[in-house]
């Protein structure tokens, strides 16, 4: 069973601009299934950056997803070590700071990467971000998963594969 790897914006967007907590209680209700199913998950970094804002997102997150939603991210320095390697390999491409950005070990981005490489047949990246190839001045998810053979979604192409609802 495929398992879906959640990227801060995920959470962010949606609360912001899309499905705010308050009035759209059908899709985080149906995140929350998910992840008590087992079917959705993070990582360490991620929960970093939510539990860093102190606002309504946060005290969701700690009030409804499991305890063991966000996983450890130190069993995939493996993967890790590729997407490195992968990135720095991209140096005549990328400017310095975007693959200081990308890199940084508080960052969740490469770690969402590895996290999915290290298992990558049923793992997926579901992030809001769109490939950039040309861009220079940040590495984004979608051209790491692509150029490692990992899989990735956008928030509503993984309600489509999931066959969920809200």
């Amino acid at each position: 069973m495929p398992v879906y790897v959640l990227d801060s914006n995920f959470f962010i967007q949606a609360h912001r601009f899309h499905y705010p907590i308050d009035v759209a209680a059908g899709f985080w209700n149906k995140v929350r299934q998910l992840a008590e199913e087992g079917r959705v998950i993070s990582i360490d970094k991620v929960k970093k950056e939510l539990y860093d804002r102190n606002d309504a997102l946060e005290e969701w997150c700690r009030n409804n997803l499991p305890e063991d939603f966000f996983k450890d991210t130190s069993v995939v320095m493996t993967a890790y070590a590729q997407v490195t390697a992968w990135a720095m390999s991209r140096s005549g491409h990328y400017l310095p700071n975007a693959l200081n950005e990308f890199l940084n070990a508080d960052e969740a981005d490469a770690f969402l990467v590895a996290y999915c490489l290290a298992d990558n047949a049923n793992r997926f990246v579901v992030t809001q971000e769109v490939s950039e190839p040309n861009r220079q001045n940040k590495v984004k998810i979608p051209d790491a998963c692509i150029a490692l053979n990992v899989s990735y979604v956008n928030t509503i192409e993984m309600f489509r594969q999931l066959g969920e609802t809200f």
